[in-house]
């Protein structure tokens, strides 16, 4: 689950991605620029009779974005007929023609979203230009400031000025690629005024408030506008075949970056303007999401109509991120025999949210949760913290677990501003405190003093056993990451207990994208007996940890690891059945780098690099159901 098959960081994202460099390598190396009317521009035949600049050579230029002085200036340095070096020269001039960046792309695309060039051009230097996650939050902080500063100033006007500078402090944090951002505002009408000033429309925000439910962060409702945008950028662009395309075409398939590319920029400035009108099909979360129901709960679904196609042995299970481009999982339901999602957020089951949308063949009807019932609360978590608990925090919940925790700096920062006031801070202090607490999980371990969650309080909000991802020289940065991709043990399990009765003597388990062995860790505290578990994950220091639990709970069961899901093909799949009978479980949750809203460059659907990975699971499945429905 935490890496992709080429054996790289799934959650490291190249920000020039090979895309980008085939545009510009493909811009490099076009002999002629294509004028409109089919026209080119050609070495000589470009020059004018009266040596002066040819206006079709300038136009074109300007048509890309470049001012009419710019182009000209270029034209004169490189001559008419260099029509590749002109387009070097202006790419250069726009560079360079920004304070404190070198990517003028990046630059224009927050200019585009609403954001005035000033500001963009402060946070990109705060932030630098890789930090795009950052860069966004740091703006709509700096907006909602905007927004509220004549409020405050009336309120509590001396204490204004130093307010804002701790926030502009703030905006100096850590980031992660793959972060789920969940920043809040306090009412529907400041979601729908911050989300209106960034350039969508009144009709849009509304829609997208209704889908995602009166609880949703502005983050959840700028991930639910972007998908609907960049879906319809892509089917223009990119349409779909209505055929299923085979597997390997998929992992050798890649999307163009739609957000960077210079010569699509105006094309996509327009796309970006408009909503989908069937917005309806981006996405199609339950609220609240708690899929067929919830322990002990009296409204739950127990029977559902499986198609004809999804029964039998084996039984599967996939999971990956709820908010995800227009059409993922209607083709992930779609290539698993049409089989709806069940979508769960986890903070019903533990102190910590984790919004995750399950397709699989299980039972629904006699589940049971894992005993002891996990805490539910943060208080009741950690209930150390109560006693530096400020009244201003009304968080009972955690936000979904990341792979990288908040900065030393931004907790000092933190307290230095709390430590500045005797009593309670003044409301902007409060809010964007707060803000910063929700984003990264921050807890009250002192007075004024927040900090981030231990790996271990992080293992067992997530339902792992203590240490489990400690030791084995596996450092703590590694141990978040793991942590942070990794399922929630107690949600998994509710799912899989309807298992116990049916293998009372054991179960043969196919777990694909492992990572630190959430299914098997789920099985085993179930009571299930694992026989057999081949165990497929790319990750050197996940199979470490794996191996370790398996050696430390003195399983008796065969452990088999694989390091990657491409060695399995058809005659190795064979093989591993023939050995023991075939697999009763394929359980998995493949990459989501180009499914989840952090992802602002390369969110390209199952399509991307790292989330193609998922037809491998399809195709491991669709295999072993085939042999196992011919052994019958």
């Amino acid at each position: 689950m935490t890496r992709n098959s080429s054996g790289t960081d799934v959650d490291s994202f190249d920000w020039d991605t090979e895309d980008e460099l085939e545009i510009n390598n493909d811009i490099s190396s076009q002999p002629v620029v294509s004028l409109p009317r089919g026209e080119a521009v050609l070495g000589a035949e470009a020059r004018s009779s009266a040596g002066t600049p040819n206006s079709k050579v300038i136009d074109h230029f300007v048509g890309m974005g470049f001012s009419k002085d710019m182009v000209a200036k270029a034209v004169e340095e490189n001559g008419e007929e260099n029509t590749n070096l002109i387009l070097e020269t202006l790419l250069q001039y726009s560079a360079s023609s920004l304070p404190g960046t070198s990517n003028s792309r990046l630059i224009d695309h927050f200019v585009n979203m609403g954001f005035s060039e000033e500001m963009v051009v402060k946070v990109v230097q705060e932030n630098g230009e890789g930090n795009t996650d950052a860069i966004l939050e740091t703006l709509l902080t700096y907006s909602a400031i905007e927004k509220s500063a004549p409020m405050q100033q009336n309120a509590d006007s001396g204490n204004w000025s130093s307010d804002f500078e701790f926030l502009d402090d703030l905006s100096e944090i850590d980031s992660s690629s793959d972060n789920e951002e969940i920043m809040n505002l306090d009412s529907d009408e400041n979601k729908l005024l911050c989300l209106t000033k960034m350039g969508y429309s009144e009709v849009d925000v509304s829609i997208a408030m209704e889908r995602c439910g009166p609880d949703s962060s502005i983050a959840d409702l700028t991930d639910f506008l972007y998908a609907a945008q960049m879906a319809k950028a892509a089917d223009e662009l990119f349409p779909l075949d209505d055929k299923k395309p085979s597997c390997s075409s998929f992992n050798r398939k890649r999307r163009g970056n739609l957000d960077y590319g210079l010569l699509e920029r105006k094309k996509q400035m327009k796309l970006e303007k408009r909503l989908l009108n069937e917005i309806d099909d981006v996405v199609h979360l339950p609220n609240p999401m708690i899929g067929f129901g919830l322990p002990l709960e009296s409204d739950q679904i127990t029977h559902r109509m499986l198609p004809e196609s999804a029964i039998g042995p084996p039984y599967f299970y996939y999971e990956n991120v709820a908010f995800a481009p227009k059409g993922v999982w209607s083709t992930i339901s779609r290539y698993l025999y049409d089989v709806e999602p069940e979508f769960v957020d986890s903070k019903y089951f533990c102190a910590t949210a984790r919004k995750r949308a399950y397709v699989h063949n299980l039972p629904i009807n006699n589940r049971f949760p894992l005993l002891p019932f996990p805490p539910c609360t943060i208080q009741e978590a950690f209930p150390l913290t109560r006693k530096w608990w400020p009244s201003w925090d009304s968080r009972t919940k955690l936000n979904c677990i990341q792979t990288v925790m908040a900065s030393a700096k931004l907790t000092d920062r933190i307290r230095k501003a709390l430590e500045s006031y005797d009593g309670e801070p003044p409301s902007s202090v409060q809010k964007f405190v707060i803000e910063q607490c929700k984003k990264w999980n921050l807890v009250w371990v002192g007075r004024n003093k927040v900090a981030p969650l231990e790996p271990d309080e992080v293992e067992m909000l997530l339902g792992f056993p203590r240490n489990h991802t400690r030791g084995g020289g596996i450092n703590r940065t590694e141990r978040y990451k793991s942590l942070g991709n990794s399922f929630q043990v107690d949600t998994v399990a509710y799912h899989l207990s309807v298992l116990k009765d049916k293998f009372p003597g054991g179960i043969n388990v196919l777990s694909l994208f492992s990572g630190i062995g959430g299914a098997e860790v789920a099985l085993h505290r179930l009571g299930i007996p694992l026989k057999t578990v081949v165990s497929v994950e790319i990750s050197e220091v996940n199979r470490n940890i794996v191996r370790s639990w398996w050696e430390q709970t003195n399983q008796t069961g065969t452990l088999i690891e694989i390091p990657d899901v491409q060695e399995l093909s058809p005659a190795r799949l064979e093989q591993l059945m023939e050995a023991f009978g075939g697999f009763d479980l394929v359980i998995g949750g493949s990459p989501c780098n180009n499914l989840s809203g952090g992802n602002r460059v390369s969110r390209v659907g199952l399509e991307g690099k790292e989330s193609s990975l998922f037809f491998d699971f399809w195709r491991i499945l669709d295999f072993v159901k085939s042999m196992m429905a011919g052994n019958r």
